[in-house]
């Protein structure tokens, strides 16, 4: 396993300084701090799965792939009200939740406990659609639905890959991160305010930081 956790403490630091001030810039509405705050936030993770070798194993690259997409994601959702941006980035982390469970099956996943996720998000999946439909426009309604349901599959496959022994930090990331797309949601569809970024963010790049330090839970690709 790759020590990462001294590089990891000092890019937590970086990491929280760069949500605080993104708290802050989204407080004030300043259109430019929160996208230099937010950015610096998204590369941190970035570096962070670098620092815990990502690039030593399959699972890390295809890890640090989703996080990748991610970063597209976050960039993308810099953009204001409902754009051709905000459609990019439900695009481009569609992508990054799928390149995750990809990537969790490189960890080996407990078929049981990939069922039982299923079950689990199936709930979850039909009670978010029950609450969000009303609320969202027409051209919105396959991507929200499709965004759904791959969150739901990664969460689900997370879960398998606890089941099956493997590191308890994969779900909990996945878990954290689905948790925080609720707040986007609510944010562009529901209730505008800064409540939704006040829990939603930090949740969010704390749920990216774990997944992004799983990394070194891989075993290293023999070349």
């Amino acid at each position: 396993m790759v020590v990462c956790a001294a590089p990891s403490m000092t890019l937590m630091l970086v990491m929280g300084s760069a949500v605080a001030g993104l708290l802050a810039a989204e407080w004030a509405d300043s259109k430019f701090a929160i996208g230099s705050t937010k950015m610096t936030a998204s590369t941190t993770f970035i570096v962070v799965a670098l620092a815990c070798g990502a690039l030593e194993s399959t699972y890390g690259r295809i890890l640090l792939a989703g996080l990748a997409l991610c970063w597209v994601g976050d960039a993308c959702l810099l953009s204001s009200g409902r754009s051709i941006g905000f459609q990019l980035g439900i695009g481009s982390f569609l992508l990054g939740h799928l390149a995750y469970a990809i990537a969790f099956f490189e960890l080996g996943i407990d078929p049981i406990g990939l069922g039982a996720g299923g079950l689990l998000m199936s709930g979850f999946a039909a009670g978010t659609l029950y609450w969000l439909r009303p609320h969202v426009p027409d051209d919105f309604q396959v991507a929200v639905m499709s965004y759904i349901g791959v969150i739901s599959l990664m969460v689900a496959c997370s879960i398998g890959v606890v089941v099956a022994g493997g590191p308890p930090i994969v779900a909990i990331g996945a878990i954290g991160f689905t948790l925080s797309d609720i707040s986007v949601a609510r944010a562009r569809f529901v209730s505008p305010g800064f409540i939704n970024a006040a829990w939603g963010l930090p949740l969010y790049f704390a749920s990216q930081f774990v997944l992004a330090t799983s990394a070194a839970f891989a075993r290293p690709t023999i070349s």
